[in-house]
This record gives structure tokens, sequence and C-alpha cells, in this order.
């Protein structure tokens, strides 16, 4: 269960570029997306069902970590702690250089800066969220993003704590079973937490030349915040495909037993016809019992895709 709860937190890794409420050192200085004045796009015979579904049918995010397998790239990770009063007391800088030869997975480390308080004297991690960050973004070739089960939520008592926090992070808006207090509060398109949300719709440019439509999920001023797992969700479309090239989202929860306040983005670019991750930004604190309070930001970005 505190694996659950550990990983399920760290999973609400956030999109720090559209969110300034944690008041620390901002890692992300990569504007990508601008979006013009909330207008109405009717004209386009678009509504908010259209933009639901497509959320709940994309399984594009979790192909586009698979897809990375098919090329060579250069990751630059720049990852941050925190102390209590939100002082830098720990960075980690990696520059990557991905290779597939022969269908072999090599990794060339070109640079490679640690500095402060960031682990253990068994040598492992100060915190259990930069352990969840190499889990899910330090190995994209690891056998998580292989062809398996589709990532349904529902897999009950015989799936593991990282198959939910891969739901939980891939395909937002789903119910993923299993998480106390916050499972169905997670559905955030079901009948009954419909209610609780705004959805507003406006247009705007993506790498000041792709056309997009940003579908903003955003809860009601009237709603108590611990009603809502999701405060906020933003998903970017290509105008022109209505593919999902990004996403953020804001998520914040306290009880007796956990809290944590979390912004996460991710960004998808178009590579050979295929999307590929070319951006993500966390940054949060979590919290559960007998275990240090957690606060860390990164910025990931991968550039110069090629097949080998």
């Amino acid at each position: 269960m505190k694996k659950l709860l550990l990983a399920f937190s760290f999973l609400l890794l956030a999109f720090s570029s559209f969110s300034q409420q944690i008041k620390r050192f901002n890692p992300d200085t990569i504007r990508t997306i601008v979006i013009d004045s909330a207008v109405n796009i009717r004209s386009h015979h678009l509504n908010a069902q259209d933009f639901i579904d497509a959320v709940l049918a994309d399984t594009g995010f979790y192909k586009a970590f698979r897809n990375m397998k098919k090329y060579s790239f250069i990751a630059e990770n720049r990852i941050y702690t925190y102390n209590k009063n939100n002082k830098v007391d720990g960075k980690i800088y990696r520059k990557i250089k991905h290779s597939d030869i022969g269908g072999k997975h090599i990794t060339e480390y070109l640079v490679k800066k640690d500095s402060g308080n960031l682990y253990k004297s068994n040598g492992k991690y100060q915190l259990y969220t930069v352990e969840m960050f190499d889990y899910i973004f330090g190995n994209a070739y690891n056998s998580d993003f292989a062809e398996g089960p589709s990532l349904d939520g529902k897999g009950g008592k015989n799936e593991s704590y990282k198959d939910k926090l891969k739901t939980l992070i891939f395909r937002p808006g789903h119910k993923v079973t299993g998480i106390p207090f916050i499972s169905s509060k997670s559905e955030i398109f079901s009948k009954d937490m419909q209610e609780y949300y705004f959805y507003q719709f406006a247009r705007g440019k993506y790498l000041d030349t792709i056309p997009v439509y940003r579908f903003r999920v955003v809860r009601k001023p009237s709603i108590a915040d611990n009603d809502v797992v999701i405060k906020e969700m933003n998903t970017i479309f290509d105008a022109r495909t209505f593919k999902i090239l990004g996403r953020y989202v804001d998520m914040k929860y306290s009880n007796w037993i956990f809290s944590f306040d979390v912004q996460m983005n991710i960004e998808l670019g178009e590579f050979d016809g295929e999307l590929l991750p070319t951006k993500i930004t966390y940054q949060g604190n979590w919290d559960v019992p007998l275990h240090k309070t957690e606060r860390a930001s990164f910025l990931i970005v991968h550039k110069d895709y090629k097949k080998e």
C-alpha cells in the first residue's frame, strides 16, 4: 500500500509551464504553446463531447514513449530537489545520447553532474520521486514500455502499482481501482464528476506554426478542494489532425493518510509521421506518514531524433 501511495503521488507529475502555484525555482524556460483568447469554436462543429471522447480514447502518449525505441536521440534531464523552505538542496544534470545500434540500445553519458543532498548512505536516491523519475522517464527502452495489456486501469489486485501509475500518467480521466479515497475521483468525465468542472475551448499555436485547440477542464470555484483530485487538465490538439500533442495536469489532494500538490506537462512532436516525447516538466510536493516530505521539479528535453 505504501508503494502505491508513493507511486500515485509521483504520477501526478505536473506541467510547470502552466502553473506557478508552487513558489520555487521553475526549471522550465521553454515556451512552446501560445493560446489566443478563449474564442468560440462552434463554427468548427466541435463540442465538449468530441474532446472528451478523444481524450478517453487516446493512447498516443503511451505509444509515443514506446516509439522512442526506434530512434537515436539526445536527452537533457534537469532535476532539482528542495528543502522545507523551498530552497534548492540537490541538483542532477544529465545529457545522454541514446542510440539503437543493431537492435541494441546504447546509452552514452555526454555530461553527468550531481550536487547537494541527493543520495542515502547505501547509494540510493534520497527521494522516492527521483526513483520514479528514473523508472518512468530515465529508461525509455525498458520492458515497461513494450507491447502489452491495454492501459485501462482495471487490472484489480493483479495490477501492479506501476501499472496504475502508468494509467494515471498516460490516460488521465480513466478510473483506476485500488487507490484509497480517490480512485473514482480520477474519472473526471463520469456523470458524477462532470458537474464539478467547467469545459473551455481556445485556439492557439504550438511551436509558433502548428494550429492547435486547447481543451481545458477546470474545477468550478464552488467545489471544495478534496471533492476532486484533478484541479485542472489542459489537452492540446493539433487542429489539422486532432492528434493530441500535449497535456497539462494540476492535481491536489489532502487527507489524514497522504497529501500531494503537483503539476505536470508532457509535450509531443511528430517525426517521420510518429509522435515522440519532446518535453516533460514536473514540480510538486507530496507527503505520506513515516516518510520525509518530498519536493522536486524536473525538466526533461528530448531532441535530435534520428532513425539508425
